[in-house]
Order: structure tokens, then sequence, then C-alpha cells
């Protein structure tokens, strides 16, 4: 039997155990063994441990007696695992199997000294196989911290071609194709420009699903030309990229060395809006009028958020109680109403007295400092218990403290540069036409932030300006200033 395996096929061409198997082969042929069957792992590291299917089946034919003799090319790549390598020995002990190698002769597995030697062997090539991984570990994190492309797919906002060429082998069909290099530490103008944007929506009371109403609407996709979902904008706002923070392996590794597209406070603010775990999140149905279920019912001790549904013999929208109290109020009037008293009182001279003051003696850059030092303490801890320095006790008391500490920087980060949203309509030169421009996801926060709602009971028949809406039955409570 042949046994022939290469870890990692950069080419997915197979060339590294085609030239194990002819020189295994022409070592048969010298000493005038007939091969019965080649067992291939291609791809597949023995140190990884991941399941090596060839090899899993040739220990079982062996165990069947299909053969006693197996060549391969070097110890190292029969396996580099220590349970492993004593679960050949006892087959081979078991079953009388010979090993030879092309490159270290025969390994006696039948004597003492013989399985001494393939311990030492496979000891040694455990050991090169731990060095590798901590050398590809450190390159692959210092290409994080240059923002080097670790391959997949192109995150949004970065990557721009350098006009080079790259060829590549498909792993699938074999084929040569060529991929262009990209240079992922210039951001895209287009796609930064949009990242901004979403960014201080967010901060300004937007939605996500207004966001990727928005992407719809200007055509915008993803890098792989699909329709953004609300997962793909959500990630995208979350990718640590955008604010010039390096990643690796999921976590946080510093500062990288490429131009942020968003402001670092920006993006702490927008990861603690949208992680919050109180934060109400509806993927139902979009709310089509700016009161539904922010404006309360006025029935004493009720309070339900009202809704729309179609009611009147001419089926006009009618803002209702889910519970039956109190008929209708005609939707289309009420926003109306609400629309012009929230204008009147933004239009006022006095209006900027309702601008929420912004936190005093903040240094944004002070505390991003020192999150950058909790989070290396966090990693130091893990590499102490890695290391068996300290206990899990401590090891999760410590990272406990450590990650209600970041909460606390990032709360006060998020608080800096969360914007109100009363900004885009305070001091406008025409308030009605900015209200308009905000769309109905940034209206209704404007409402959450600014007044309480109540619709009381109407009072039937004609109203005394000659009407028949009920203006008395629109209750405002003012959340900010005086009326």
């Amino acid at each position: 039997m042949i046994y022939v395996r290469i870890s990692q096929d950069r080419t997915g061409a197979g060339l590294g155990v085609d030239r194990q198997r002819e020189d295994c082969e022409a070592l048969a042929e010298r000493m005038g063994w007939e091969v019965v069957e080649v067992y291939v792992d291609n791809d597949v590291s023995a140190f990884s441990g991941k399941l090596r299917k060839d090899y899993r089946r040739m220990l079982a034919d062996l165990d069947e007696g299909k053969a006693t003799i197996v060549i391969v090319w070097h110890t190292d790549r029969l396996t580099r695992s220590i349970v492993e390598l004593e679960e050949y020995i006892e087959l081979s002990d078991r079953r009388g199997i010979a090993t030879h190698t092309v490159q270290a002769g025969t390994v006696d597995l039948a004597t003492p000294s013989g399985r001494m030697t393939a311990r030492i062997l496979g000891a040694v090539a455990r050991q090169e196989s731990e060095h590798k991984g901590e050398r590809v570990a450190r390159a692959r994190r210092q290409k994080a911290l240059k923002g080097e492309w670790m391959g997949g797919i192109r995150p949004f906002g970065w990557g721009v071609p350098t006009g080079e060429i790259r060829k590549k082998t498909d792993r699938k069909t074999g084929d040569e194709v060529e991929v262009p290099e990209l240079d992922m530490l210039k951001s895209v103008p287009e796609e930064a420009e949009a990242l901004r944007f979403w960014t201080d929506e967010i901060l300004s009371g937007g939605s996500i699903r207004s966001l990727v109403k928005w992407c719809a609407d200007k055509g915008v996709t993803t890098t792989r030309g699909n329709p953004v979902t609300h997962q793909d904008m959500r990630d995208m706002l979350l990718r640590p990229r955008n604010a010039g923070i390096a990643v690796y392996r999921g976590e946080e590794v510093g500062r990288g060395q490429w131009e942020p597209i968003v402001d670092e406070a920006k993006y702490r603010a927008v990861v603690a809006i949208l992680r919050n775990p109180e934060r109400a999140v509806n993927r139902g149905a979009q709310p089509k009028w700016v009161g539904s279920l922010l404006y309360r019912c006025g029935r004493e001790g009720c309070g339900t958020g009202m809704t729309v549904t179609q009611s009147g013999g001419r089926q006009y929208p009618s803002y209702r109680c889910p519970t039956g109290h109190g008929g209708g109020r005609r939707a289309e009037k009420v926003d109306q109403y609400v629309e012009d008293t929230i204008v009147e009182r933004l239009s006022r001279e006095d209006a900027h007295e309702l601008l929420e003051p912004a936190p005093d003696g903040v240094d944004v850059s002070a505390l991003q400092a020192e999150a950058e030092e909790i989070r290396g303490r966090m990693r130091n801890l893990a590499s102490m218990y890695g290391g068996g320095q300290i206990d899990e006790m401590a090891f999760a008391e410590g990272t406990d403290t450590a990650r209600a500490q970041l909460e606390g920087i990032t709360q006060q980060l998020a608080r800096a540069a969360t914007r109100d949203p009363l900004v885009d309509l305070v001091g406008a030169p025409d308030v009605r036409k900015a209200w308009k421009a905000l769309g109905l996801e940034r209206q209704r926060t404007v409402l959450r932030s600014l007044v309480e709602v109540t619709l009381k009971t109407p009072r039937p028949g004609r109203m005394p300006d000659g009407g028949y809406f009920d203006y008395d039955a629109v209750v405002f409570r003012w959340l900010r200033g005086l009326r």
C-alpha cells in the first residue's frame, strides 16, 4: 500500500501528491513489491485534526489484512499527531505491518528502539507544525493590521483595483482564471460616501429598514451585485474596517494602517445602537403612517398604541384603538394636524432651546485609548489562561470586569456621537420642507423624541369651526421644553 498526503495544495492541481506517488512507486519497484492500492489525501493537514478519509480507509484495510507493507514519502506524511501515531503503532504490532519511507528509510515498529525513533520523529514533526502555525498566525495578524485582503468577498466600501492581474486556479473546475488585484487600503469613493450617509442616518434615529429601502431606490447593491438585505446592511455598518480598526479571528487587534471611512466615535455609537438588546426590531410590515403605534388611546386607563385600519362607508384609513375604544379618527387628518403642530413649534425663534445639550467634557481620544488598553488586557488574560498562568475563575472574573468597563466606554462614545433627531429641523429655512425630506422613519423618530400624542374620543357632529374634525381630541404632551 502507498499513502500520500499534502497539507496545503495552493494550486488545486495535486502536483505534490503526484510527486510523492511517483517516488513511492519507484521504491516499491526497486524492492519488488506489488502495489495493492494508493491512498490519497490532498490538501488535508495531519496536524489540523480534520478527518483524513483515505488514511482512515487505509487503516481499516490494513486491519482486515489486505496488505502488510506501507510505503510513504516521509514519516510526517503519515501522521503528525501523537495519538494517531500510537494507534498506528498498535495496529502495526498487532497485524505485523512494516513501514518504509522514501526519505527516511525503514521505520521498524516491531522493536522498542524503532518505536522510540518513530515517536521522536513524530514529536519533531509536531513541533514543526506548531512553529509553522505560530508563524502563519503572526503573518496573518500582521496582514490584518496592514489592511491586506485575506480573501473572500470584497467588503463594501473597500478595494480599489490596482490595474494588475493575478492568476488563480479555480478549485471547483481546475481552470486558471484571472483575478484583478485590489488595494484594500483604499476606499471606493461612492461606497464610502454611502457608508458615511448610513452611519449618520442611524445616529439620527434612522432604521436599517429605511436604509435598505434607500438602497433599493438608489440601485445600490452589495459587492456581489445582489440587492441589499437587512442583514447585509447590518453587517456593513458593523464592520470595524470602516473605522480603521484591524480584526483578526473576530477580535480587534489594534489600529489599522489605512485611512478610515467613518470616525471611530461614530462607529462605536452605531455599534452601541444596533447591538442594544432593548432596541425594538420589527422586520414585519413597514409603517405607512406617522403615528402607527406611537399615538396613544385617550380612554382612561388604556393608553394602547393606535393602529390604522380601513373604516367608514368610504373606507378611509382611521386610527383606532385595538381594544375598540372610541371609534375611528381619520388618519390623514390626524397626521396632518400633528405635522402642522410640530412644524409650527420648530419654526419658532426659541426652537433651539429644544435641542439636547451636547455631552460636556467628553474626551473622545482618551476614551478610545482607554478602550484599546482594556481590549489589550483582555487579550493578555486569554493568553495567560491558555498558558496555564491563571485558572478559569480568575480568567472569567477578569474578563467580565474588562467587558463591563468596555461597555461603559462604548456607551459614552455613543452618547458623544449620536445626533439629536431635531438637528435637521431646528434652524432650517423651511421647516416643513425639511420635515418632508426626512422620510417616514426619521419623522417617527422626531415624534418619539419630541412629543407624546394622545387621541381622545372625538365629539360627534359639526365643530365650532364648521368642520367635523375635533382638534381638541388630539392632545399633545411635549417631552422637551414648554409648549
